[in-house]
């Protein structure tokens, strides 16, 4: 869709209503690339629920009561961060779209008792659905919450200098059409060997679709999005890159410059 008007997806309302349309037919924890149902059923009862905090299970099962419950992060997935935070020895971190706070508590229950995340969202109202499990983890004095959207709050950031190369890993789950223009702010605000991930890089696979394949225009506009935020991705030396088809797509840009 090279060329195509996004003007009709410019407002929260409108993404939302998308979202809410496709969240009739992809249920919260199915978000996965994996052909068998089955399979990953597997995976989530053999390895992610058993491990799964108990107050990270009651921001999932609050979330999957919600009408954009397609928007939160999958449990195989946000494992595999709280992973990747533990190897790093991270204390530092920015979350970008917050949702309920379901990758939020993961990662605050990661992180050391000193350390610190920023989470970035500007619909407050969602975050306090979880708030209250994240008050019962012992978790608020982690997270430094912003009402607002990203951009503004990262370009403050960068305005004080001790910000750059400051913090050990960000994590984006925000508007898929300003990936490039946040992997831009978050590059210099990540250290060199930290790690920025990015969500929902493959679409539903809709990156890979065939021209015949019936998808809807916001899937399409998405999906356009992703591929030029990945051809980016592969060719931006600052960082080390690997695609990864958990979820919906997760790109690790490792900084190396």
């Amino acid at each position: 869709m090279e060329g195509s008007d996004n003007s009709f997806l410019q407002s929260p309302d409108a993404i939302f209503a998308f979202l809410k349309e496709k969240n009739e037919y992809v249920n919260v924890h199915g978000k996965s690339l994996l052909k068998s149902d089955a399979l990953y059923k597997y995976i989530l009862e053999t390895t992610a629920y058993p491990r799964e905090h108990e107050c990270l299970r009651e921001i999932r099962l609050a979330t999957e009561q919600h009408p954009l419950a397609l928007m939160a992060g999958s449990p195989d997935e946000v494992q595999l961060l709280q992973m990747l935070l533990k190897v790093l020895n991270a204390k530092s971190a920015i979350e970008i779209g917050v949702f309920t706070g379901y990758s939020l508590l993961a990662t605050a229950l990661a992180l050391p008792e000193d350390g610190k995340i920023i989470a970035i969202d500007p619909a407050r109202e969602f975050y306090e659905i979880g708030l209250p499990s994240i008050k019962k983890a012992g978790m608020t004095h982690k997270i430094d919450f912003r009402e607002s959207t990203a951009l503004p709050v990262l370009d403050q950031l960068l305005s004080k200098g001790k910000n750059e190369g400051a913090f050990d890993f960000i994590f984006v789950d925000a508007d898929k059409f300003n990936y490039i223009n946040y992997h831009e702010r978050a590059i210099k605000l990540v250290r060199i060997g930290g790690i920025i991930a990015y969500d929902n890089t493959l679409w539903s696979g809709a990156v890979a679709a065939s021209p015949d394949e019936p998808l809807t225009q916001f899937d399409l506009i998405c999906a356009e999005h992703a591929k030029k935020f990945n051809t980016a991705m592969a060719a931006d030396k600052r960082v080390e890159v690997s695609q990864l088809s958990i979820a919906d797509g997760v790109t690790l840009c490792r900084r190396v410059a």
